[in-house]
């Protein structure tokens, strides 16, 4: 069962961090369209599930991942089991699910920076993220798979690698996309609020 090892953090130096990871690799551009679904008692976000459609767009192309994460192996990372594949047509996701009684928790988009190298043996994708709605926050989230046996080997690779872009432990970020952008949501309904 493979593990998604990863580690997400704020960027308080985007072009320095830009400047050190295009020094490993060239930069891969996409806008992630990402639809999360759950039961409508929200079950499955509240034990630690996501199943998630994402439209890739490039400029060259755009396709669709499926992916489904189970709970965190390791609760500081939220590294999570992951299993996904491609699929023709994100419509259809959503008439299936929504057929069978799964509801719409949350959409939002991503601009993403990917960059691919490997390090100690192991293959790393760093992505620079940057989501419109949360008012110019830059992210990284810097992954690797692993075997659930080897997930805190597979971190401490990605924490060194995040040493080495400047990125430290105070910088993690605990918390998911989704729940951000659902908060900002939230605050942005307020009456009185500027947003």
């Amino acid at each position: 069962m493979p593990v998604e090892a990863e580690l997400t953090a704020t960027v308080r130096d985007p072009e320095q961090v830009r400047a050190r990871l295009a020094d490993r690799a060239a930069v891969e551009r996409s806008t992630y369209a990402d639809t999360y679904y759950d039961w409508p008692d929200h079950s499955l976000d509240a034990a630690g599930f996501e199943l998630r459609a994402r439209t890739i767009t490039t400029d060259e192309d755009a396709r669709v991942v499926l992916t489904y994460k189970q709970p965190p192996v390791d609760a500081d990372s939220r590294s999570k089991p992951e299993h996904e594949t491609e699929v023709a047509d994100a419509t259809v996701l959503h008439e299936v699910f929504t057929g069978l009684g799964l509801a719409e928790l949350i959409s939002f988009k991503k601009y993403c920076e990917n960059y691919r190298f490997s390090e100690q043996g192991r293959d790393l994708l760093a992505t620079v993220v940057e989501i419109p709605e949360l008012d110019g926050q830059v992210f990284i989230e810097l992954e690797t798979m692993a075997e659930p046996d080897d997930v805190a080997d597979a971190l401490g690779v990605v924490r060194a690698v995040l040493d080495g872009l400047g990125v430290t432990d105070q910088d993690a970020v605990t918390e998911s996309y989704t729940d951000m952008v659902a908060a900002h949501r939230s605050d942005a309904d307020r009456p009185g609020s500027s947003t």
